[in-house]
């Protein structure tokens, strides 16, 4: 479903023509600096379980406390083993949907994965007027699926790239402390090239063909999302362990510059 790619020449230039660009103003953050629910002026949730939302997953999306909250300057997203309807986990998802979206810049998400079976934590971005998927556009800044430890996957998705087609663009690097240590996942985007980074380093390009909208839809305004997923068609492919339960990813600050 993944596919391991090498950052070409031209892909390293790209990159450093994005790099050389002039400083970027910070345009908004939430530096976690406070205790409670997430900050309502910025994040809202996605909630139930929408039939798996599209890949299957086993967990319910809840706006609880236990699931989403600040402590200790970080916003904590747990995934816990409890059921609730029909199925046996819940979790939470945070979107800046409806509160704040970007064309282009550089967002950064400070971030400690959760390990486990069944775990499938994610940073990523989707089309703030998302009328169909994957048409309009969908970035993913940090996706990690706990059967296979430390490999931390970058991607886009658009009508012509996606992995439905076995298109998809994306690539894969690895992180070996992830769960124990905070790393910065980042991309930087202008009219021409999108770039995933970790801790400032690259490891994912994709370069605007002007090949038209089917091919690059990323000039759409982008809201951003972090959730953990449970199971689902990729992060369940081993199964989900039990042991593992409840599990946190912990955020540090979310920064975007433009």
């Amino acid at each position: 479903m993944k596919r391991l790619l090498t950052l070409s020449a031209l892909s390293l230039l790209a990159i450093t023509s994005i790099a050389q660009q002039a400083p970027r103003k910070l345009v908004w953050s939430d530096e976690f600096n406070y205790k409670g629910l997430p900050d309502s002026t910025k994040w809202d949730y996605d909630l139930g379980s929408k039939n798996g939302w599209g890949n299957n997953e086993l967990q319910y999306y809840t706006k609880d406390k236990k699931n989403a909250r600040v402590e200790k300057g970080h916003l904590i997203i747990e995934a816990r083993k409890e059921k609730i309807e029909n199925l046996n986990y819940t979790s939470a998802r945070l979107v800046t949907k409806g509160k704040a979206s970007w064309s282009q810049g550089r967002i950064e998400v400070r971030a400690k994965l959760p390990a486990g079976r069944g775990s499938w934590p994610a940073i990523w971005m989707l089309a703030e007027n998302m009328k169909q998927w994957p048409d309009d556009g969908e970035i993913d800044i940090m996706e990690h699926v706990g059967y296979d430890p430390g490999w931390v996957h970058g991607s886009i998705h658009s009508k012509r790239y996606n992995h439905v087609i076995s298109t998809q663009k994306t690539a894969k690097t690895f992180v070996a402390d992830f769960s124990k240590t905070f790393h910065v996942y980042s991309v930087e985007w202008d009219q021409k090239h999108l770039t995933v980074l970790i801790d400032g380093r690259p490891f994912f390009s994709f370069t605007n063909e002007q090949k038209g909208y089917e091919y690059w839809p990323f000039d759409n305004k982008m809201s951003l999302i972090l959730n953990i997923a449970v199971g689902g068609n990729w992060g369940g492919q081993k199964g989900v362990d039990d042991s593992i339960f409840p599990l946190k990813m912990e955020i540090d600050y979310v920064r975007v510059y433009q």
